[in-house]
């Protein structure tokens, strides 16, 4: 999707940005700039709020808001504001979901341990766990681009099986 990697090339030049104005010298800037920037997202958050507002208070309004909460580039943009119509735990649930059918595929389950603060804890049972790790991430990520950090337990090996290393030198 062009749109999505325009956005994402946008990010990226705005962390860019910001890394060289921390590493600037003057602490007056780096404050000033901070604030602007402050300022911009926080006029920024405050109109996408009003217009979720209008939009939700017409005649479907609500179904208006749920597709523009599951287009990836406005549901980012919702995100980044604060502003997303679901839930942190409903949209992992529903990443979960969708890829729920490809893990199957490969014999393969995860089972959500715990979210809290952020921090989502996955449980990876399947044979090619490697491989299925990244589909799973890009799933979640896609999803909830909130989420702080993913920890995914679960090496893929089936229950029982002990590598040759673990028994050399046992007797």
């Amino acid at each position: 999707m062009p749109e999505q990697q325009e956005f994402q090339q946008r990010l990226q030049s705005i962390e860019r940005l910001l890394s060289d104005i921390e590493g600037a010298a003057d602490p007056n800037l780096r404050r000033t700039v901070q604030e602007l920037v402050q300022l911009i997202m926080d006029l920024h958050g405050a109109g996408l709020a009003r217009m979720l507002e209008l939009i939700g208070s017409g005649e479907g309004g609500s179904d208006i808001v749920s597709r523009l909460s599951r287009d990836e580039l406005v549901g980012s943009l919702l995100v980044l504001y604060g502003l997303h119509p679901i839930d942190l735990e409903a949209r992992v649930g529903q990443a979960l979901e969708k890829v729920r059918a490809r893990l199957r595929a490969h014999s393969g389950e995860v089972q959500l341990l715990s979210i809290q603060d952020g921090v989502v804890r996955l449980r990876l049972d399947a044979n090619n766990a490697n491989a299925l790790r990244e589909t799973i991430e890009q799933t979640i990520y896609q999803y909830a681009p909130d989420v702080t950090a993913l920890i995914i337990e679960g090496a893929g090996a089936k229950p029982g099986f002990v590598p040759i290393e673990m028994l050399q030198g046992v007797r």
